[in-house]
């Protein structure tokens, strides 16, 4: 389902894929996040994608104009988990809400992997 608002000139549809790709260019611009992860369902691989497919790591639903979002992301190593992940939640509910103009009912962060990051 897409989002959508009524004005007094009409309606305003949002997709779920742009709501995915704000939502992932929000996430990998956090700090200790390295990049988001596609996963093989089937092999049950990880996969790093690049910036420009960010959005393919994330799942969106939304309902009654409530978003629930799944981020599926890979961290820096040595960075603290639950700091990083809390920034995330943080700035995609921020962006999303304020860009968009709907409620973000939900995000779950989903730490599909670390990697070491070169520090040249």
């Amino acid at each position: 389902m897409k989002g959508k608002m009524s004005t007094d000139m009409g309606d305003i549809v949002i997709d779920r894929d742009v709501l995915a790709k704000y939502a992932g260019t929000a996430t990998t611009d956090c700090i200790g996040i390295v990049g988001m992860a596609a996963v093989n369902m089937k092999d049950g691989v990880t996969k790093l994608l690049k910036k420009e497919n960010a959005a393919r790591g994330v799942n969106v639903i939304v309902s009654d104009n409530r978003i629930k979002i799944e981020l599926h992301v890979i961290v820096a190593y040595g960075v603290g988990i639950r700091t990083v992940a809390q920034n995330v939640l943080e700035s995609v509910r921020y962006k999303i809400e304020e860009y968009t103009g709907l409620t973000v009912e939900k995000i779950n962060v989903i730490v599909e992997g670390v990697r070491i990051v070169d520090e040249d």
